[in-house]
């Protein structure tokens, strides 16, 4: 689906079905340099029972005209007035990595329109290494293959994934190289100042999971486990055998519990 927002041609995905029906509507967020496409399997899966998706491409990324967004709270701002122009007053949110930053943020700030909301691999300070922000900034083929070196546990880096010929760090190598450059470099500047993550999430009032990987060495479980206590009301969920992309390593686990809160 494409429309205009500010101008400018913005890309979401619906998981295969228009959003033509009084079902619960589901907004996807992606990461760093990354696009909708992450959350493929859990978007079509849901799309196709009993709930309206919308996987956004943010600015920049994908097939959403840029520039990209140079801040966490500008991404958010622009997440709500995107679910207003699609018709999506209120609705439920999943993040992943930059993209739970957003979503809790458009989550405090949307108030009662945001129903419920998951938080994948998400830390409450996720501060970027000055030699990854170096090499987004000058080599965007060095970035990705730093970030995709860190984003697998060690089963999604051996392979054996259940469709054969999938390699998982080398598609989602692709996709960050893919990306413009310019996007990278703004998200991960985005992620290392943002500050504000413990007071956006007291004021979230919605159920809210927080889904974890066990071998997360980009947003550790036990940093993530802090965001907890900030929370009125919140679950943790430790994926024990993933690391920081979830969605991709264990597409499954990760569907069960998105139905779950979402």
């Amino acid at each position: 689906m494409q429309f205009s927002l500010d101008g400018k041609s913005v890309f979401a995905a619906t998981g295969g079905r228009d959003l033509e029906s009084d079902e619960p509507v589901v907004i996807f967020v992606h990461g760093a340099g990354m696009d909708h496409t992450v959350f493929a399997m859990q978007a079509r899966a849901l799309a196709h029972h009993g709930r309206r998706v919308i996987a956004f491409d943010l600015p920049g990324h994908g097939q959403s005209a840029g520039p990209p967004l140079a801040s966490i709270e500008a991404m958010a701002d622009w997440l709500l007035r995107a679910a207003s122009a699609c018709g999506a007053e209120h609705f439920r949110l999943a993040g992943h990595s930059m993209g739970a930053l957003v979503a809790l943020e458009a989550a405090a700030r949307g108030g009662t329109r945001v129903e419920a909301l998951a938080l994948l691999g998400v830390v409450p300070a996720m501060r970027v290494h000055p030699d990854l922000l170096a090499a987004a900034r000058t080599n965007a083929r060095a970035a990705a293959a730093l970030m995709t070196s860190w984003s697998f546990g060690a089963a999604g880096q051996r392979g054996g994934n259940p469709a054969p010929g999938l390699w998982l760090p080398g598609g989602a190598q692709r996709l960050l190289e893919r990306a413009e450059a310019t996007s990278l470099a703004a998200d991960l500047a985005a992620c290392d100042a943002y500050r504000g993550a413990m007071a956006a999430a007291g004021s979230v009032r919605c159920p809210v999971a927080l889904i974890l990987g066990g071998q997360d060495r980009m947003t550790p479980a036990a940093e993530g486990r802090r965001l907890d206590a900030s929370f009125a009301a919140a679950r943790i969920e430790i994926l024990e055998d993933a690391g920081h992309m979830m969605m991709l390593e264990q597409p499954s686990a990760t569907l069960a519990l998105l139905r779950e809160v979402l």
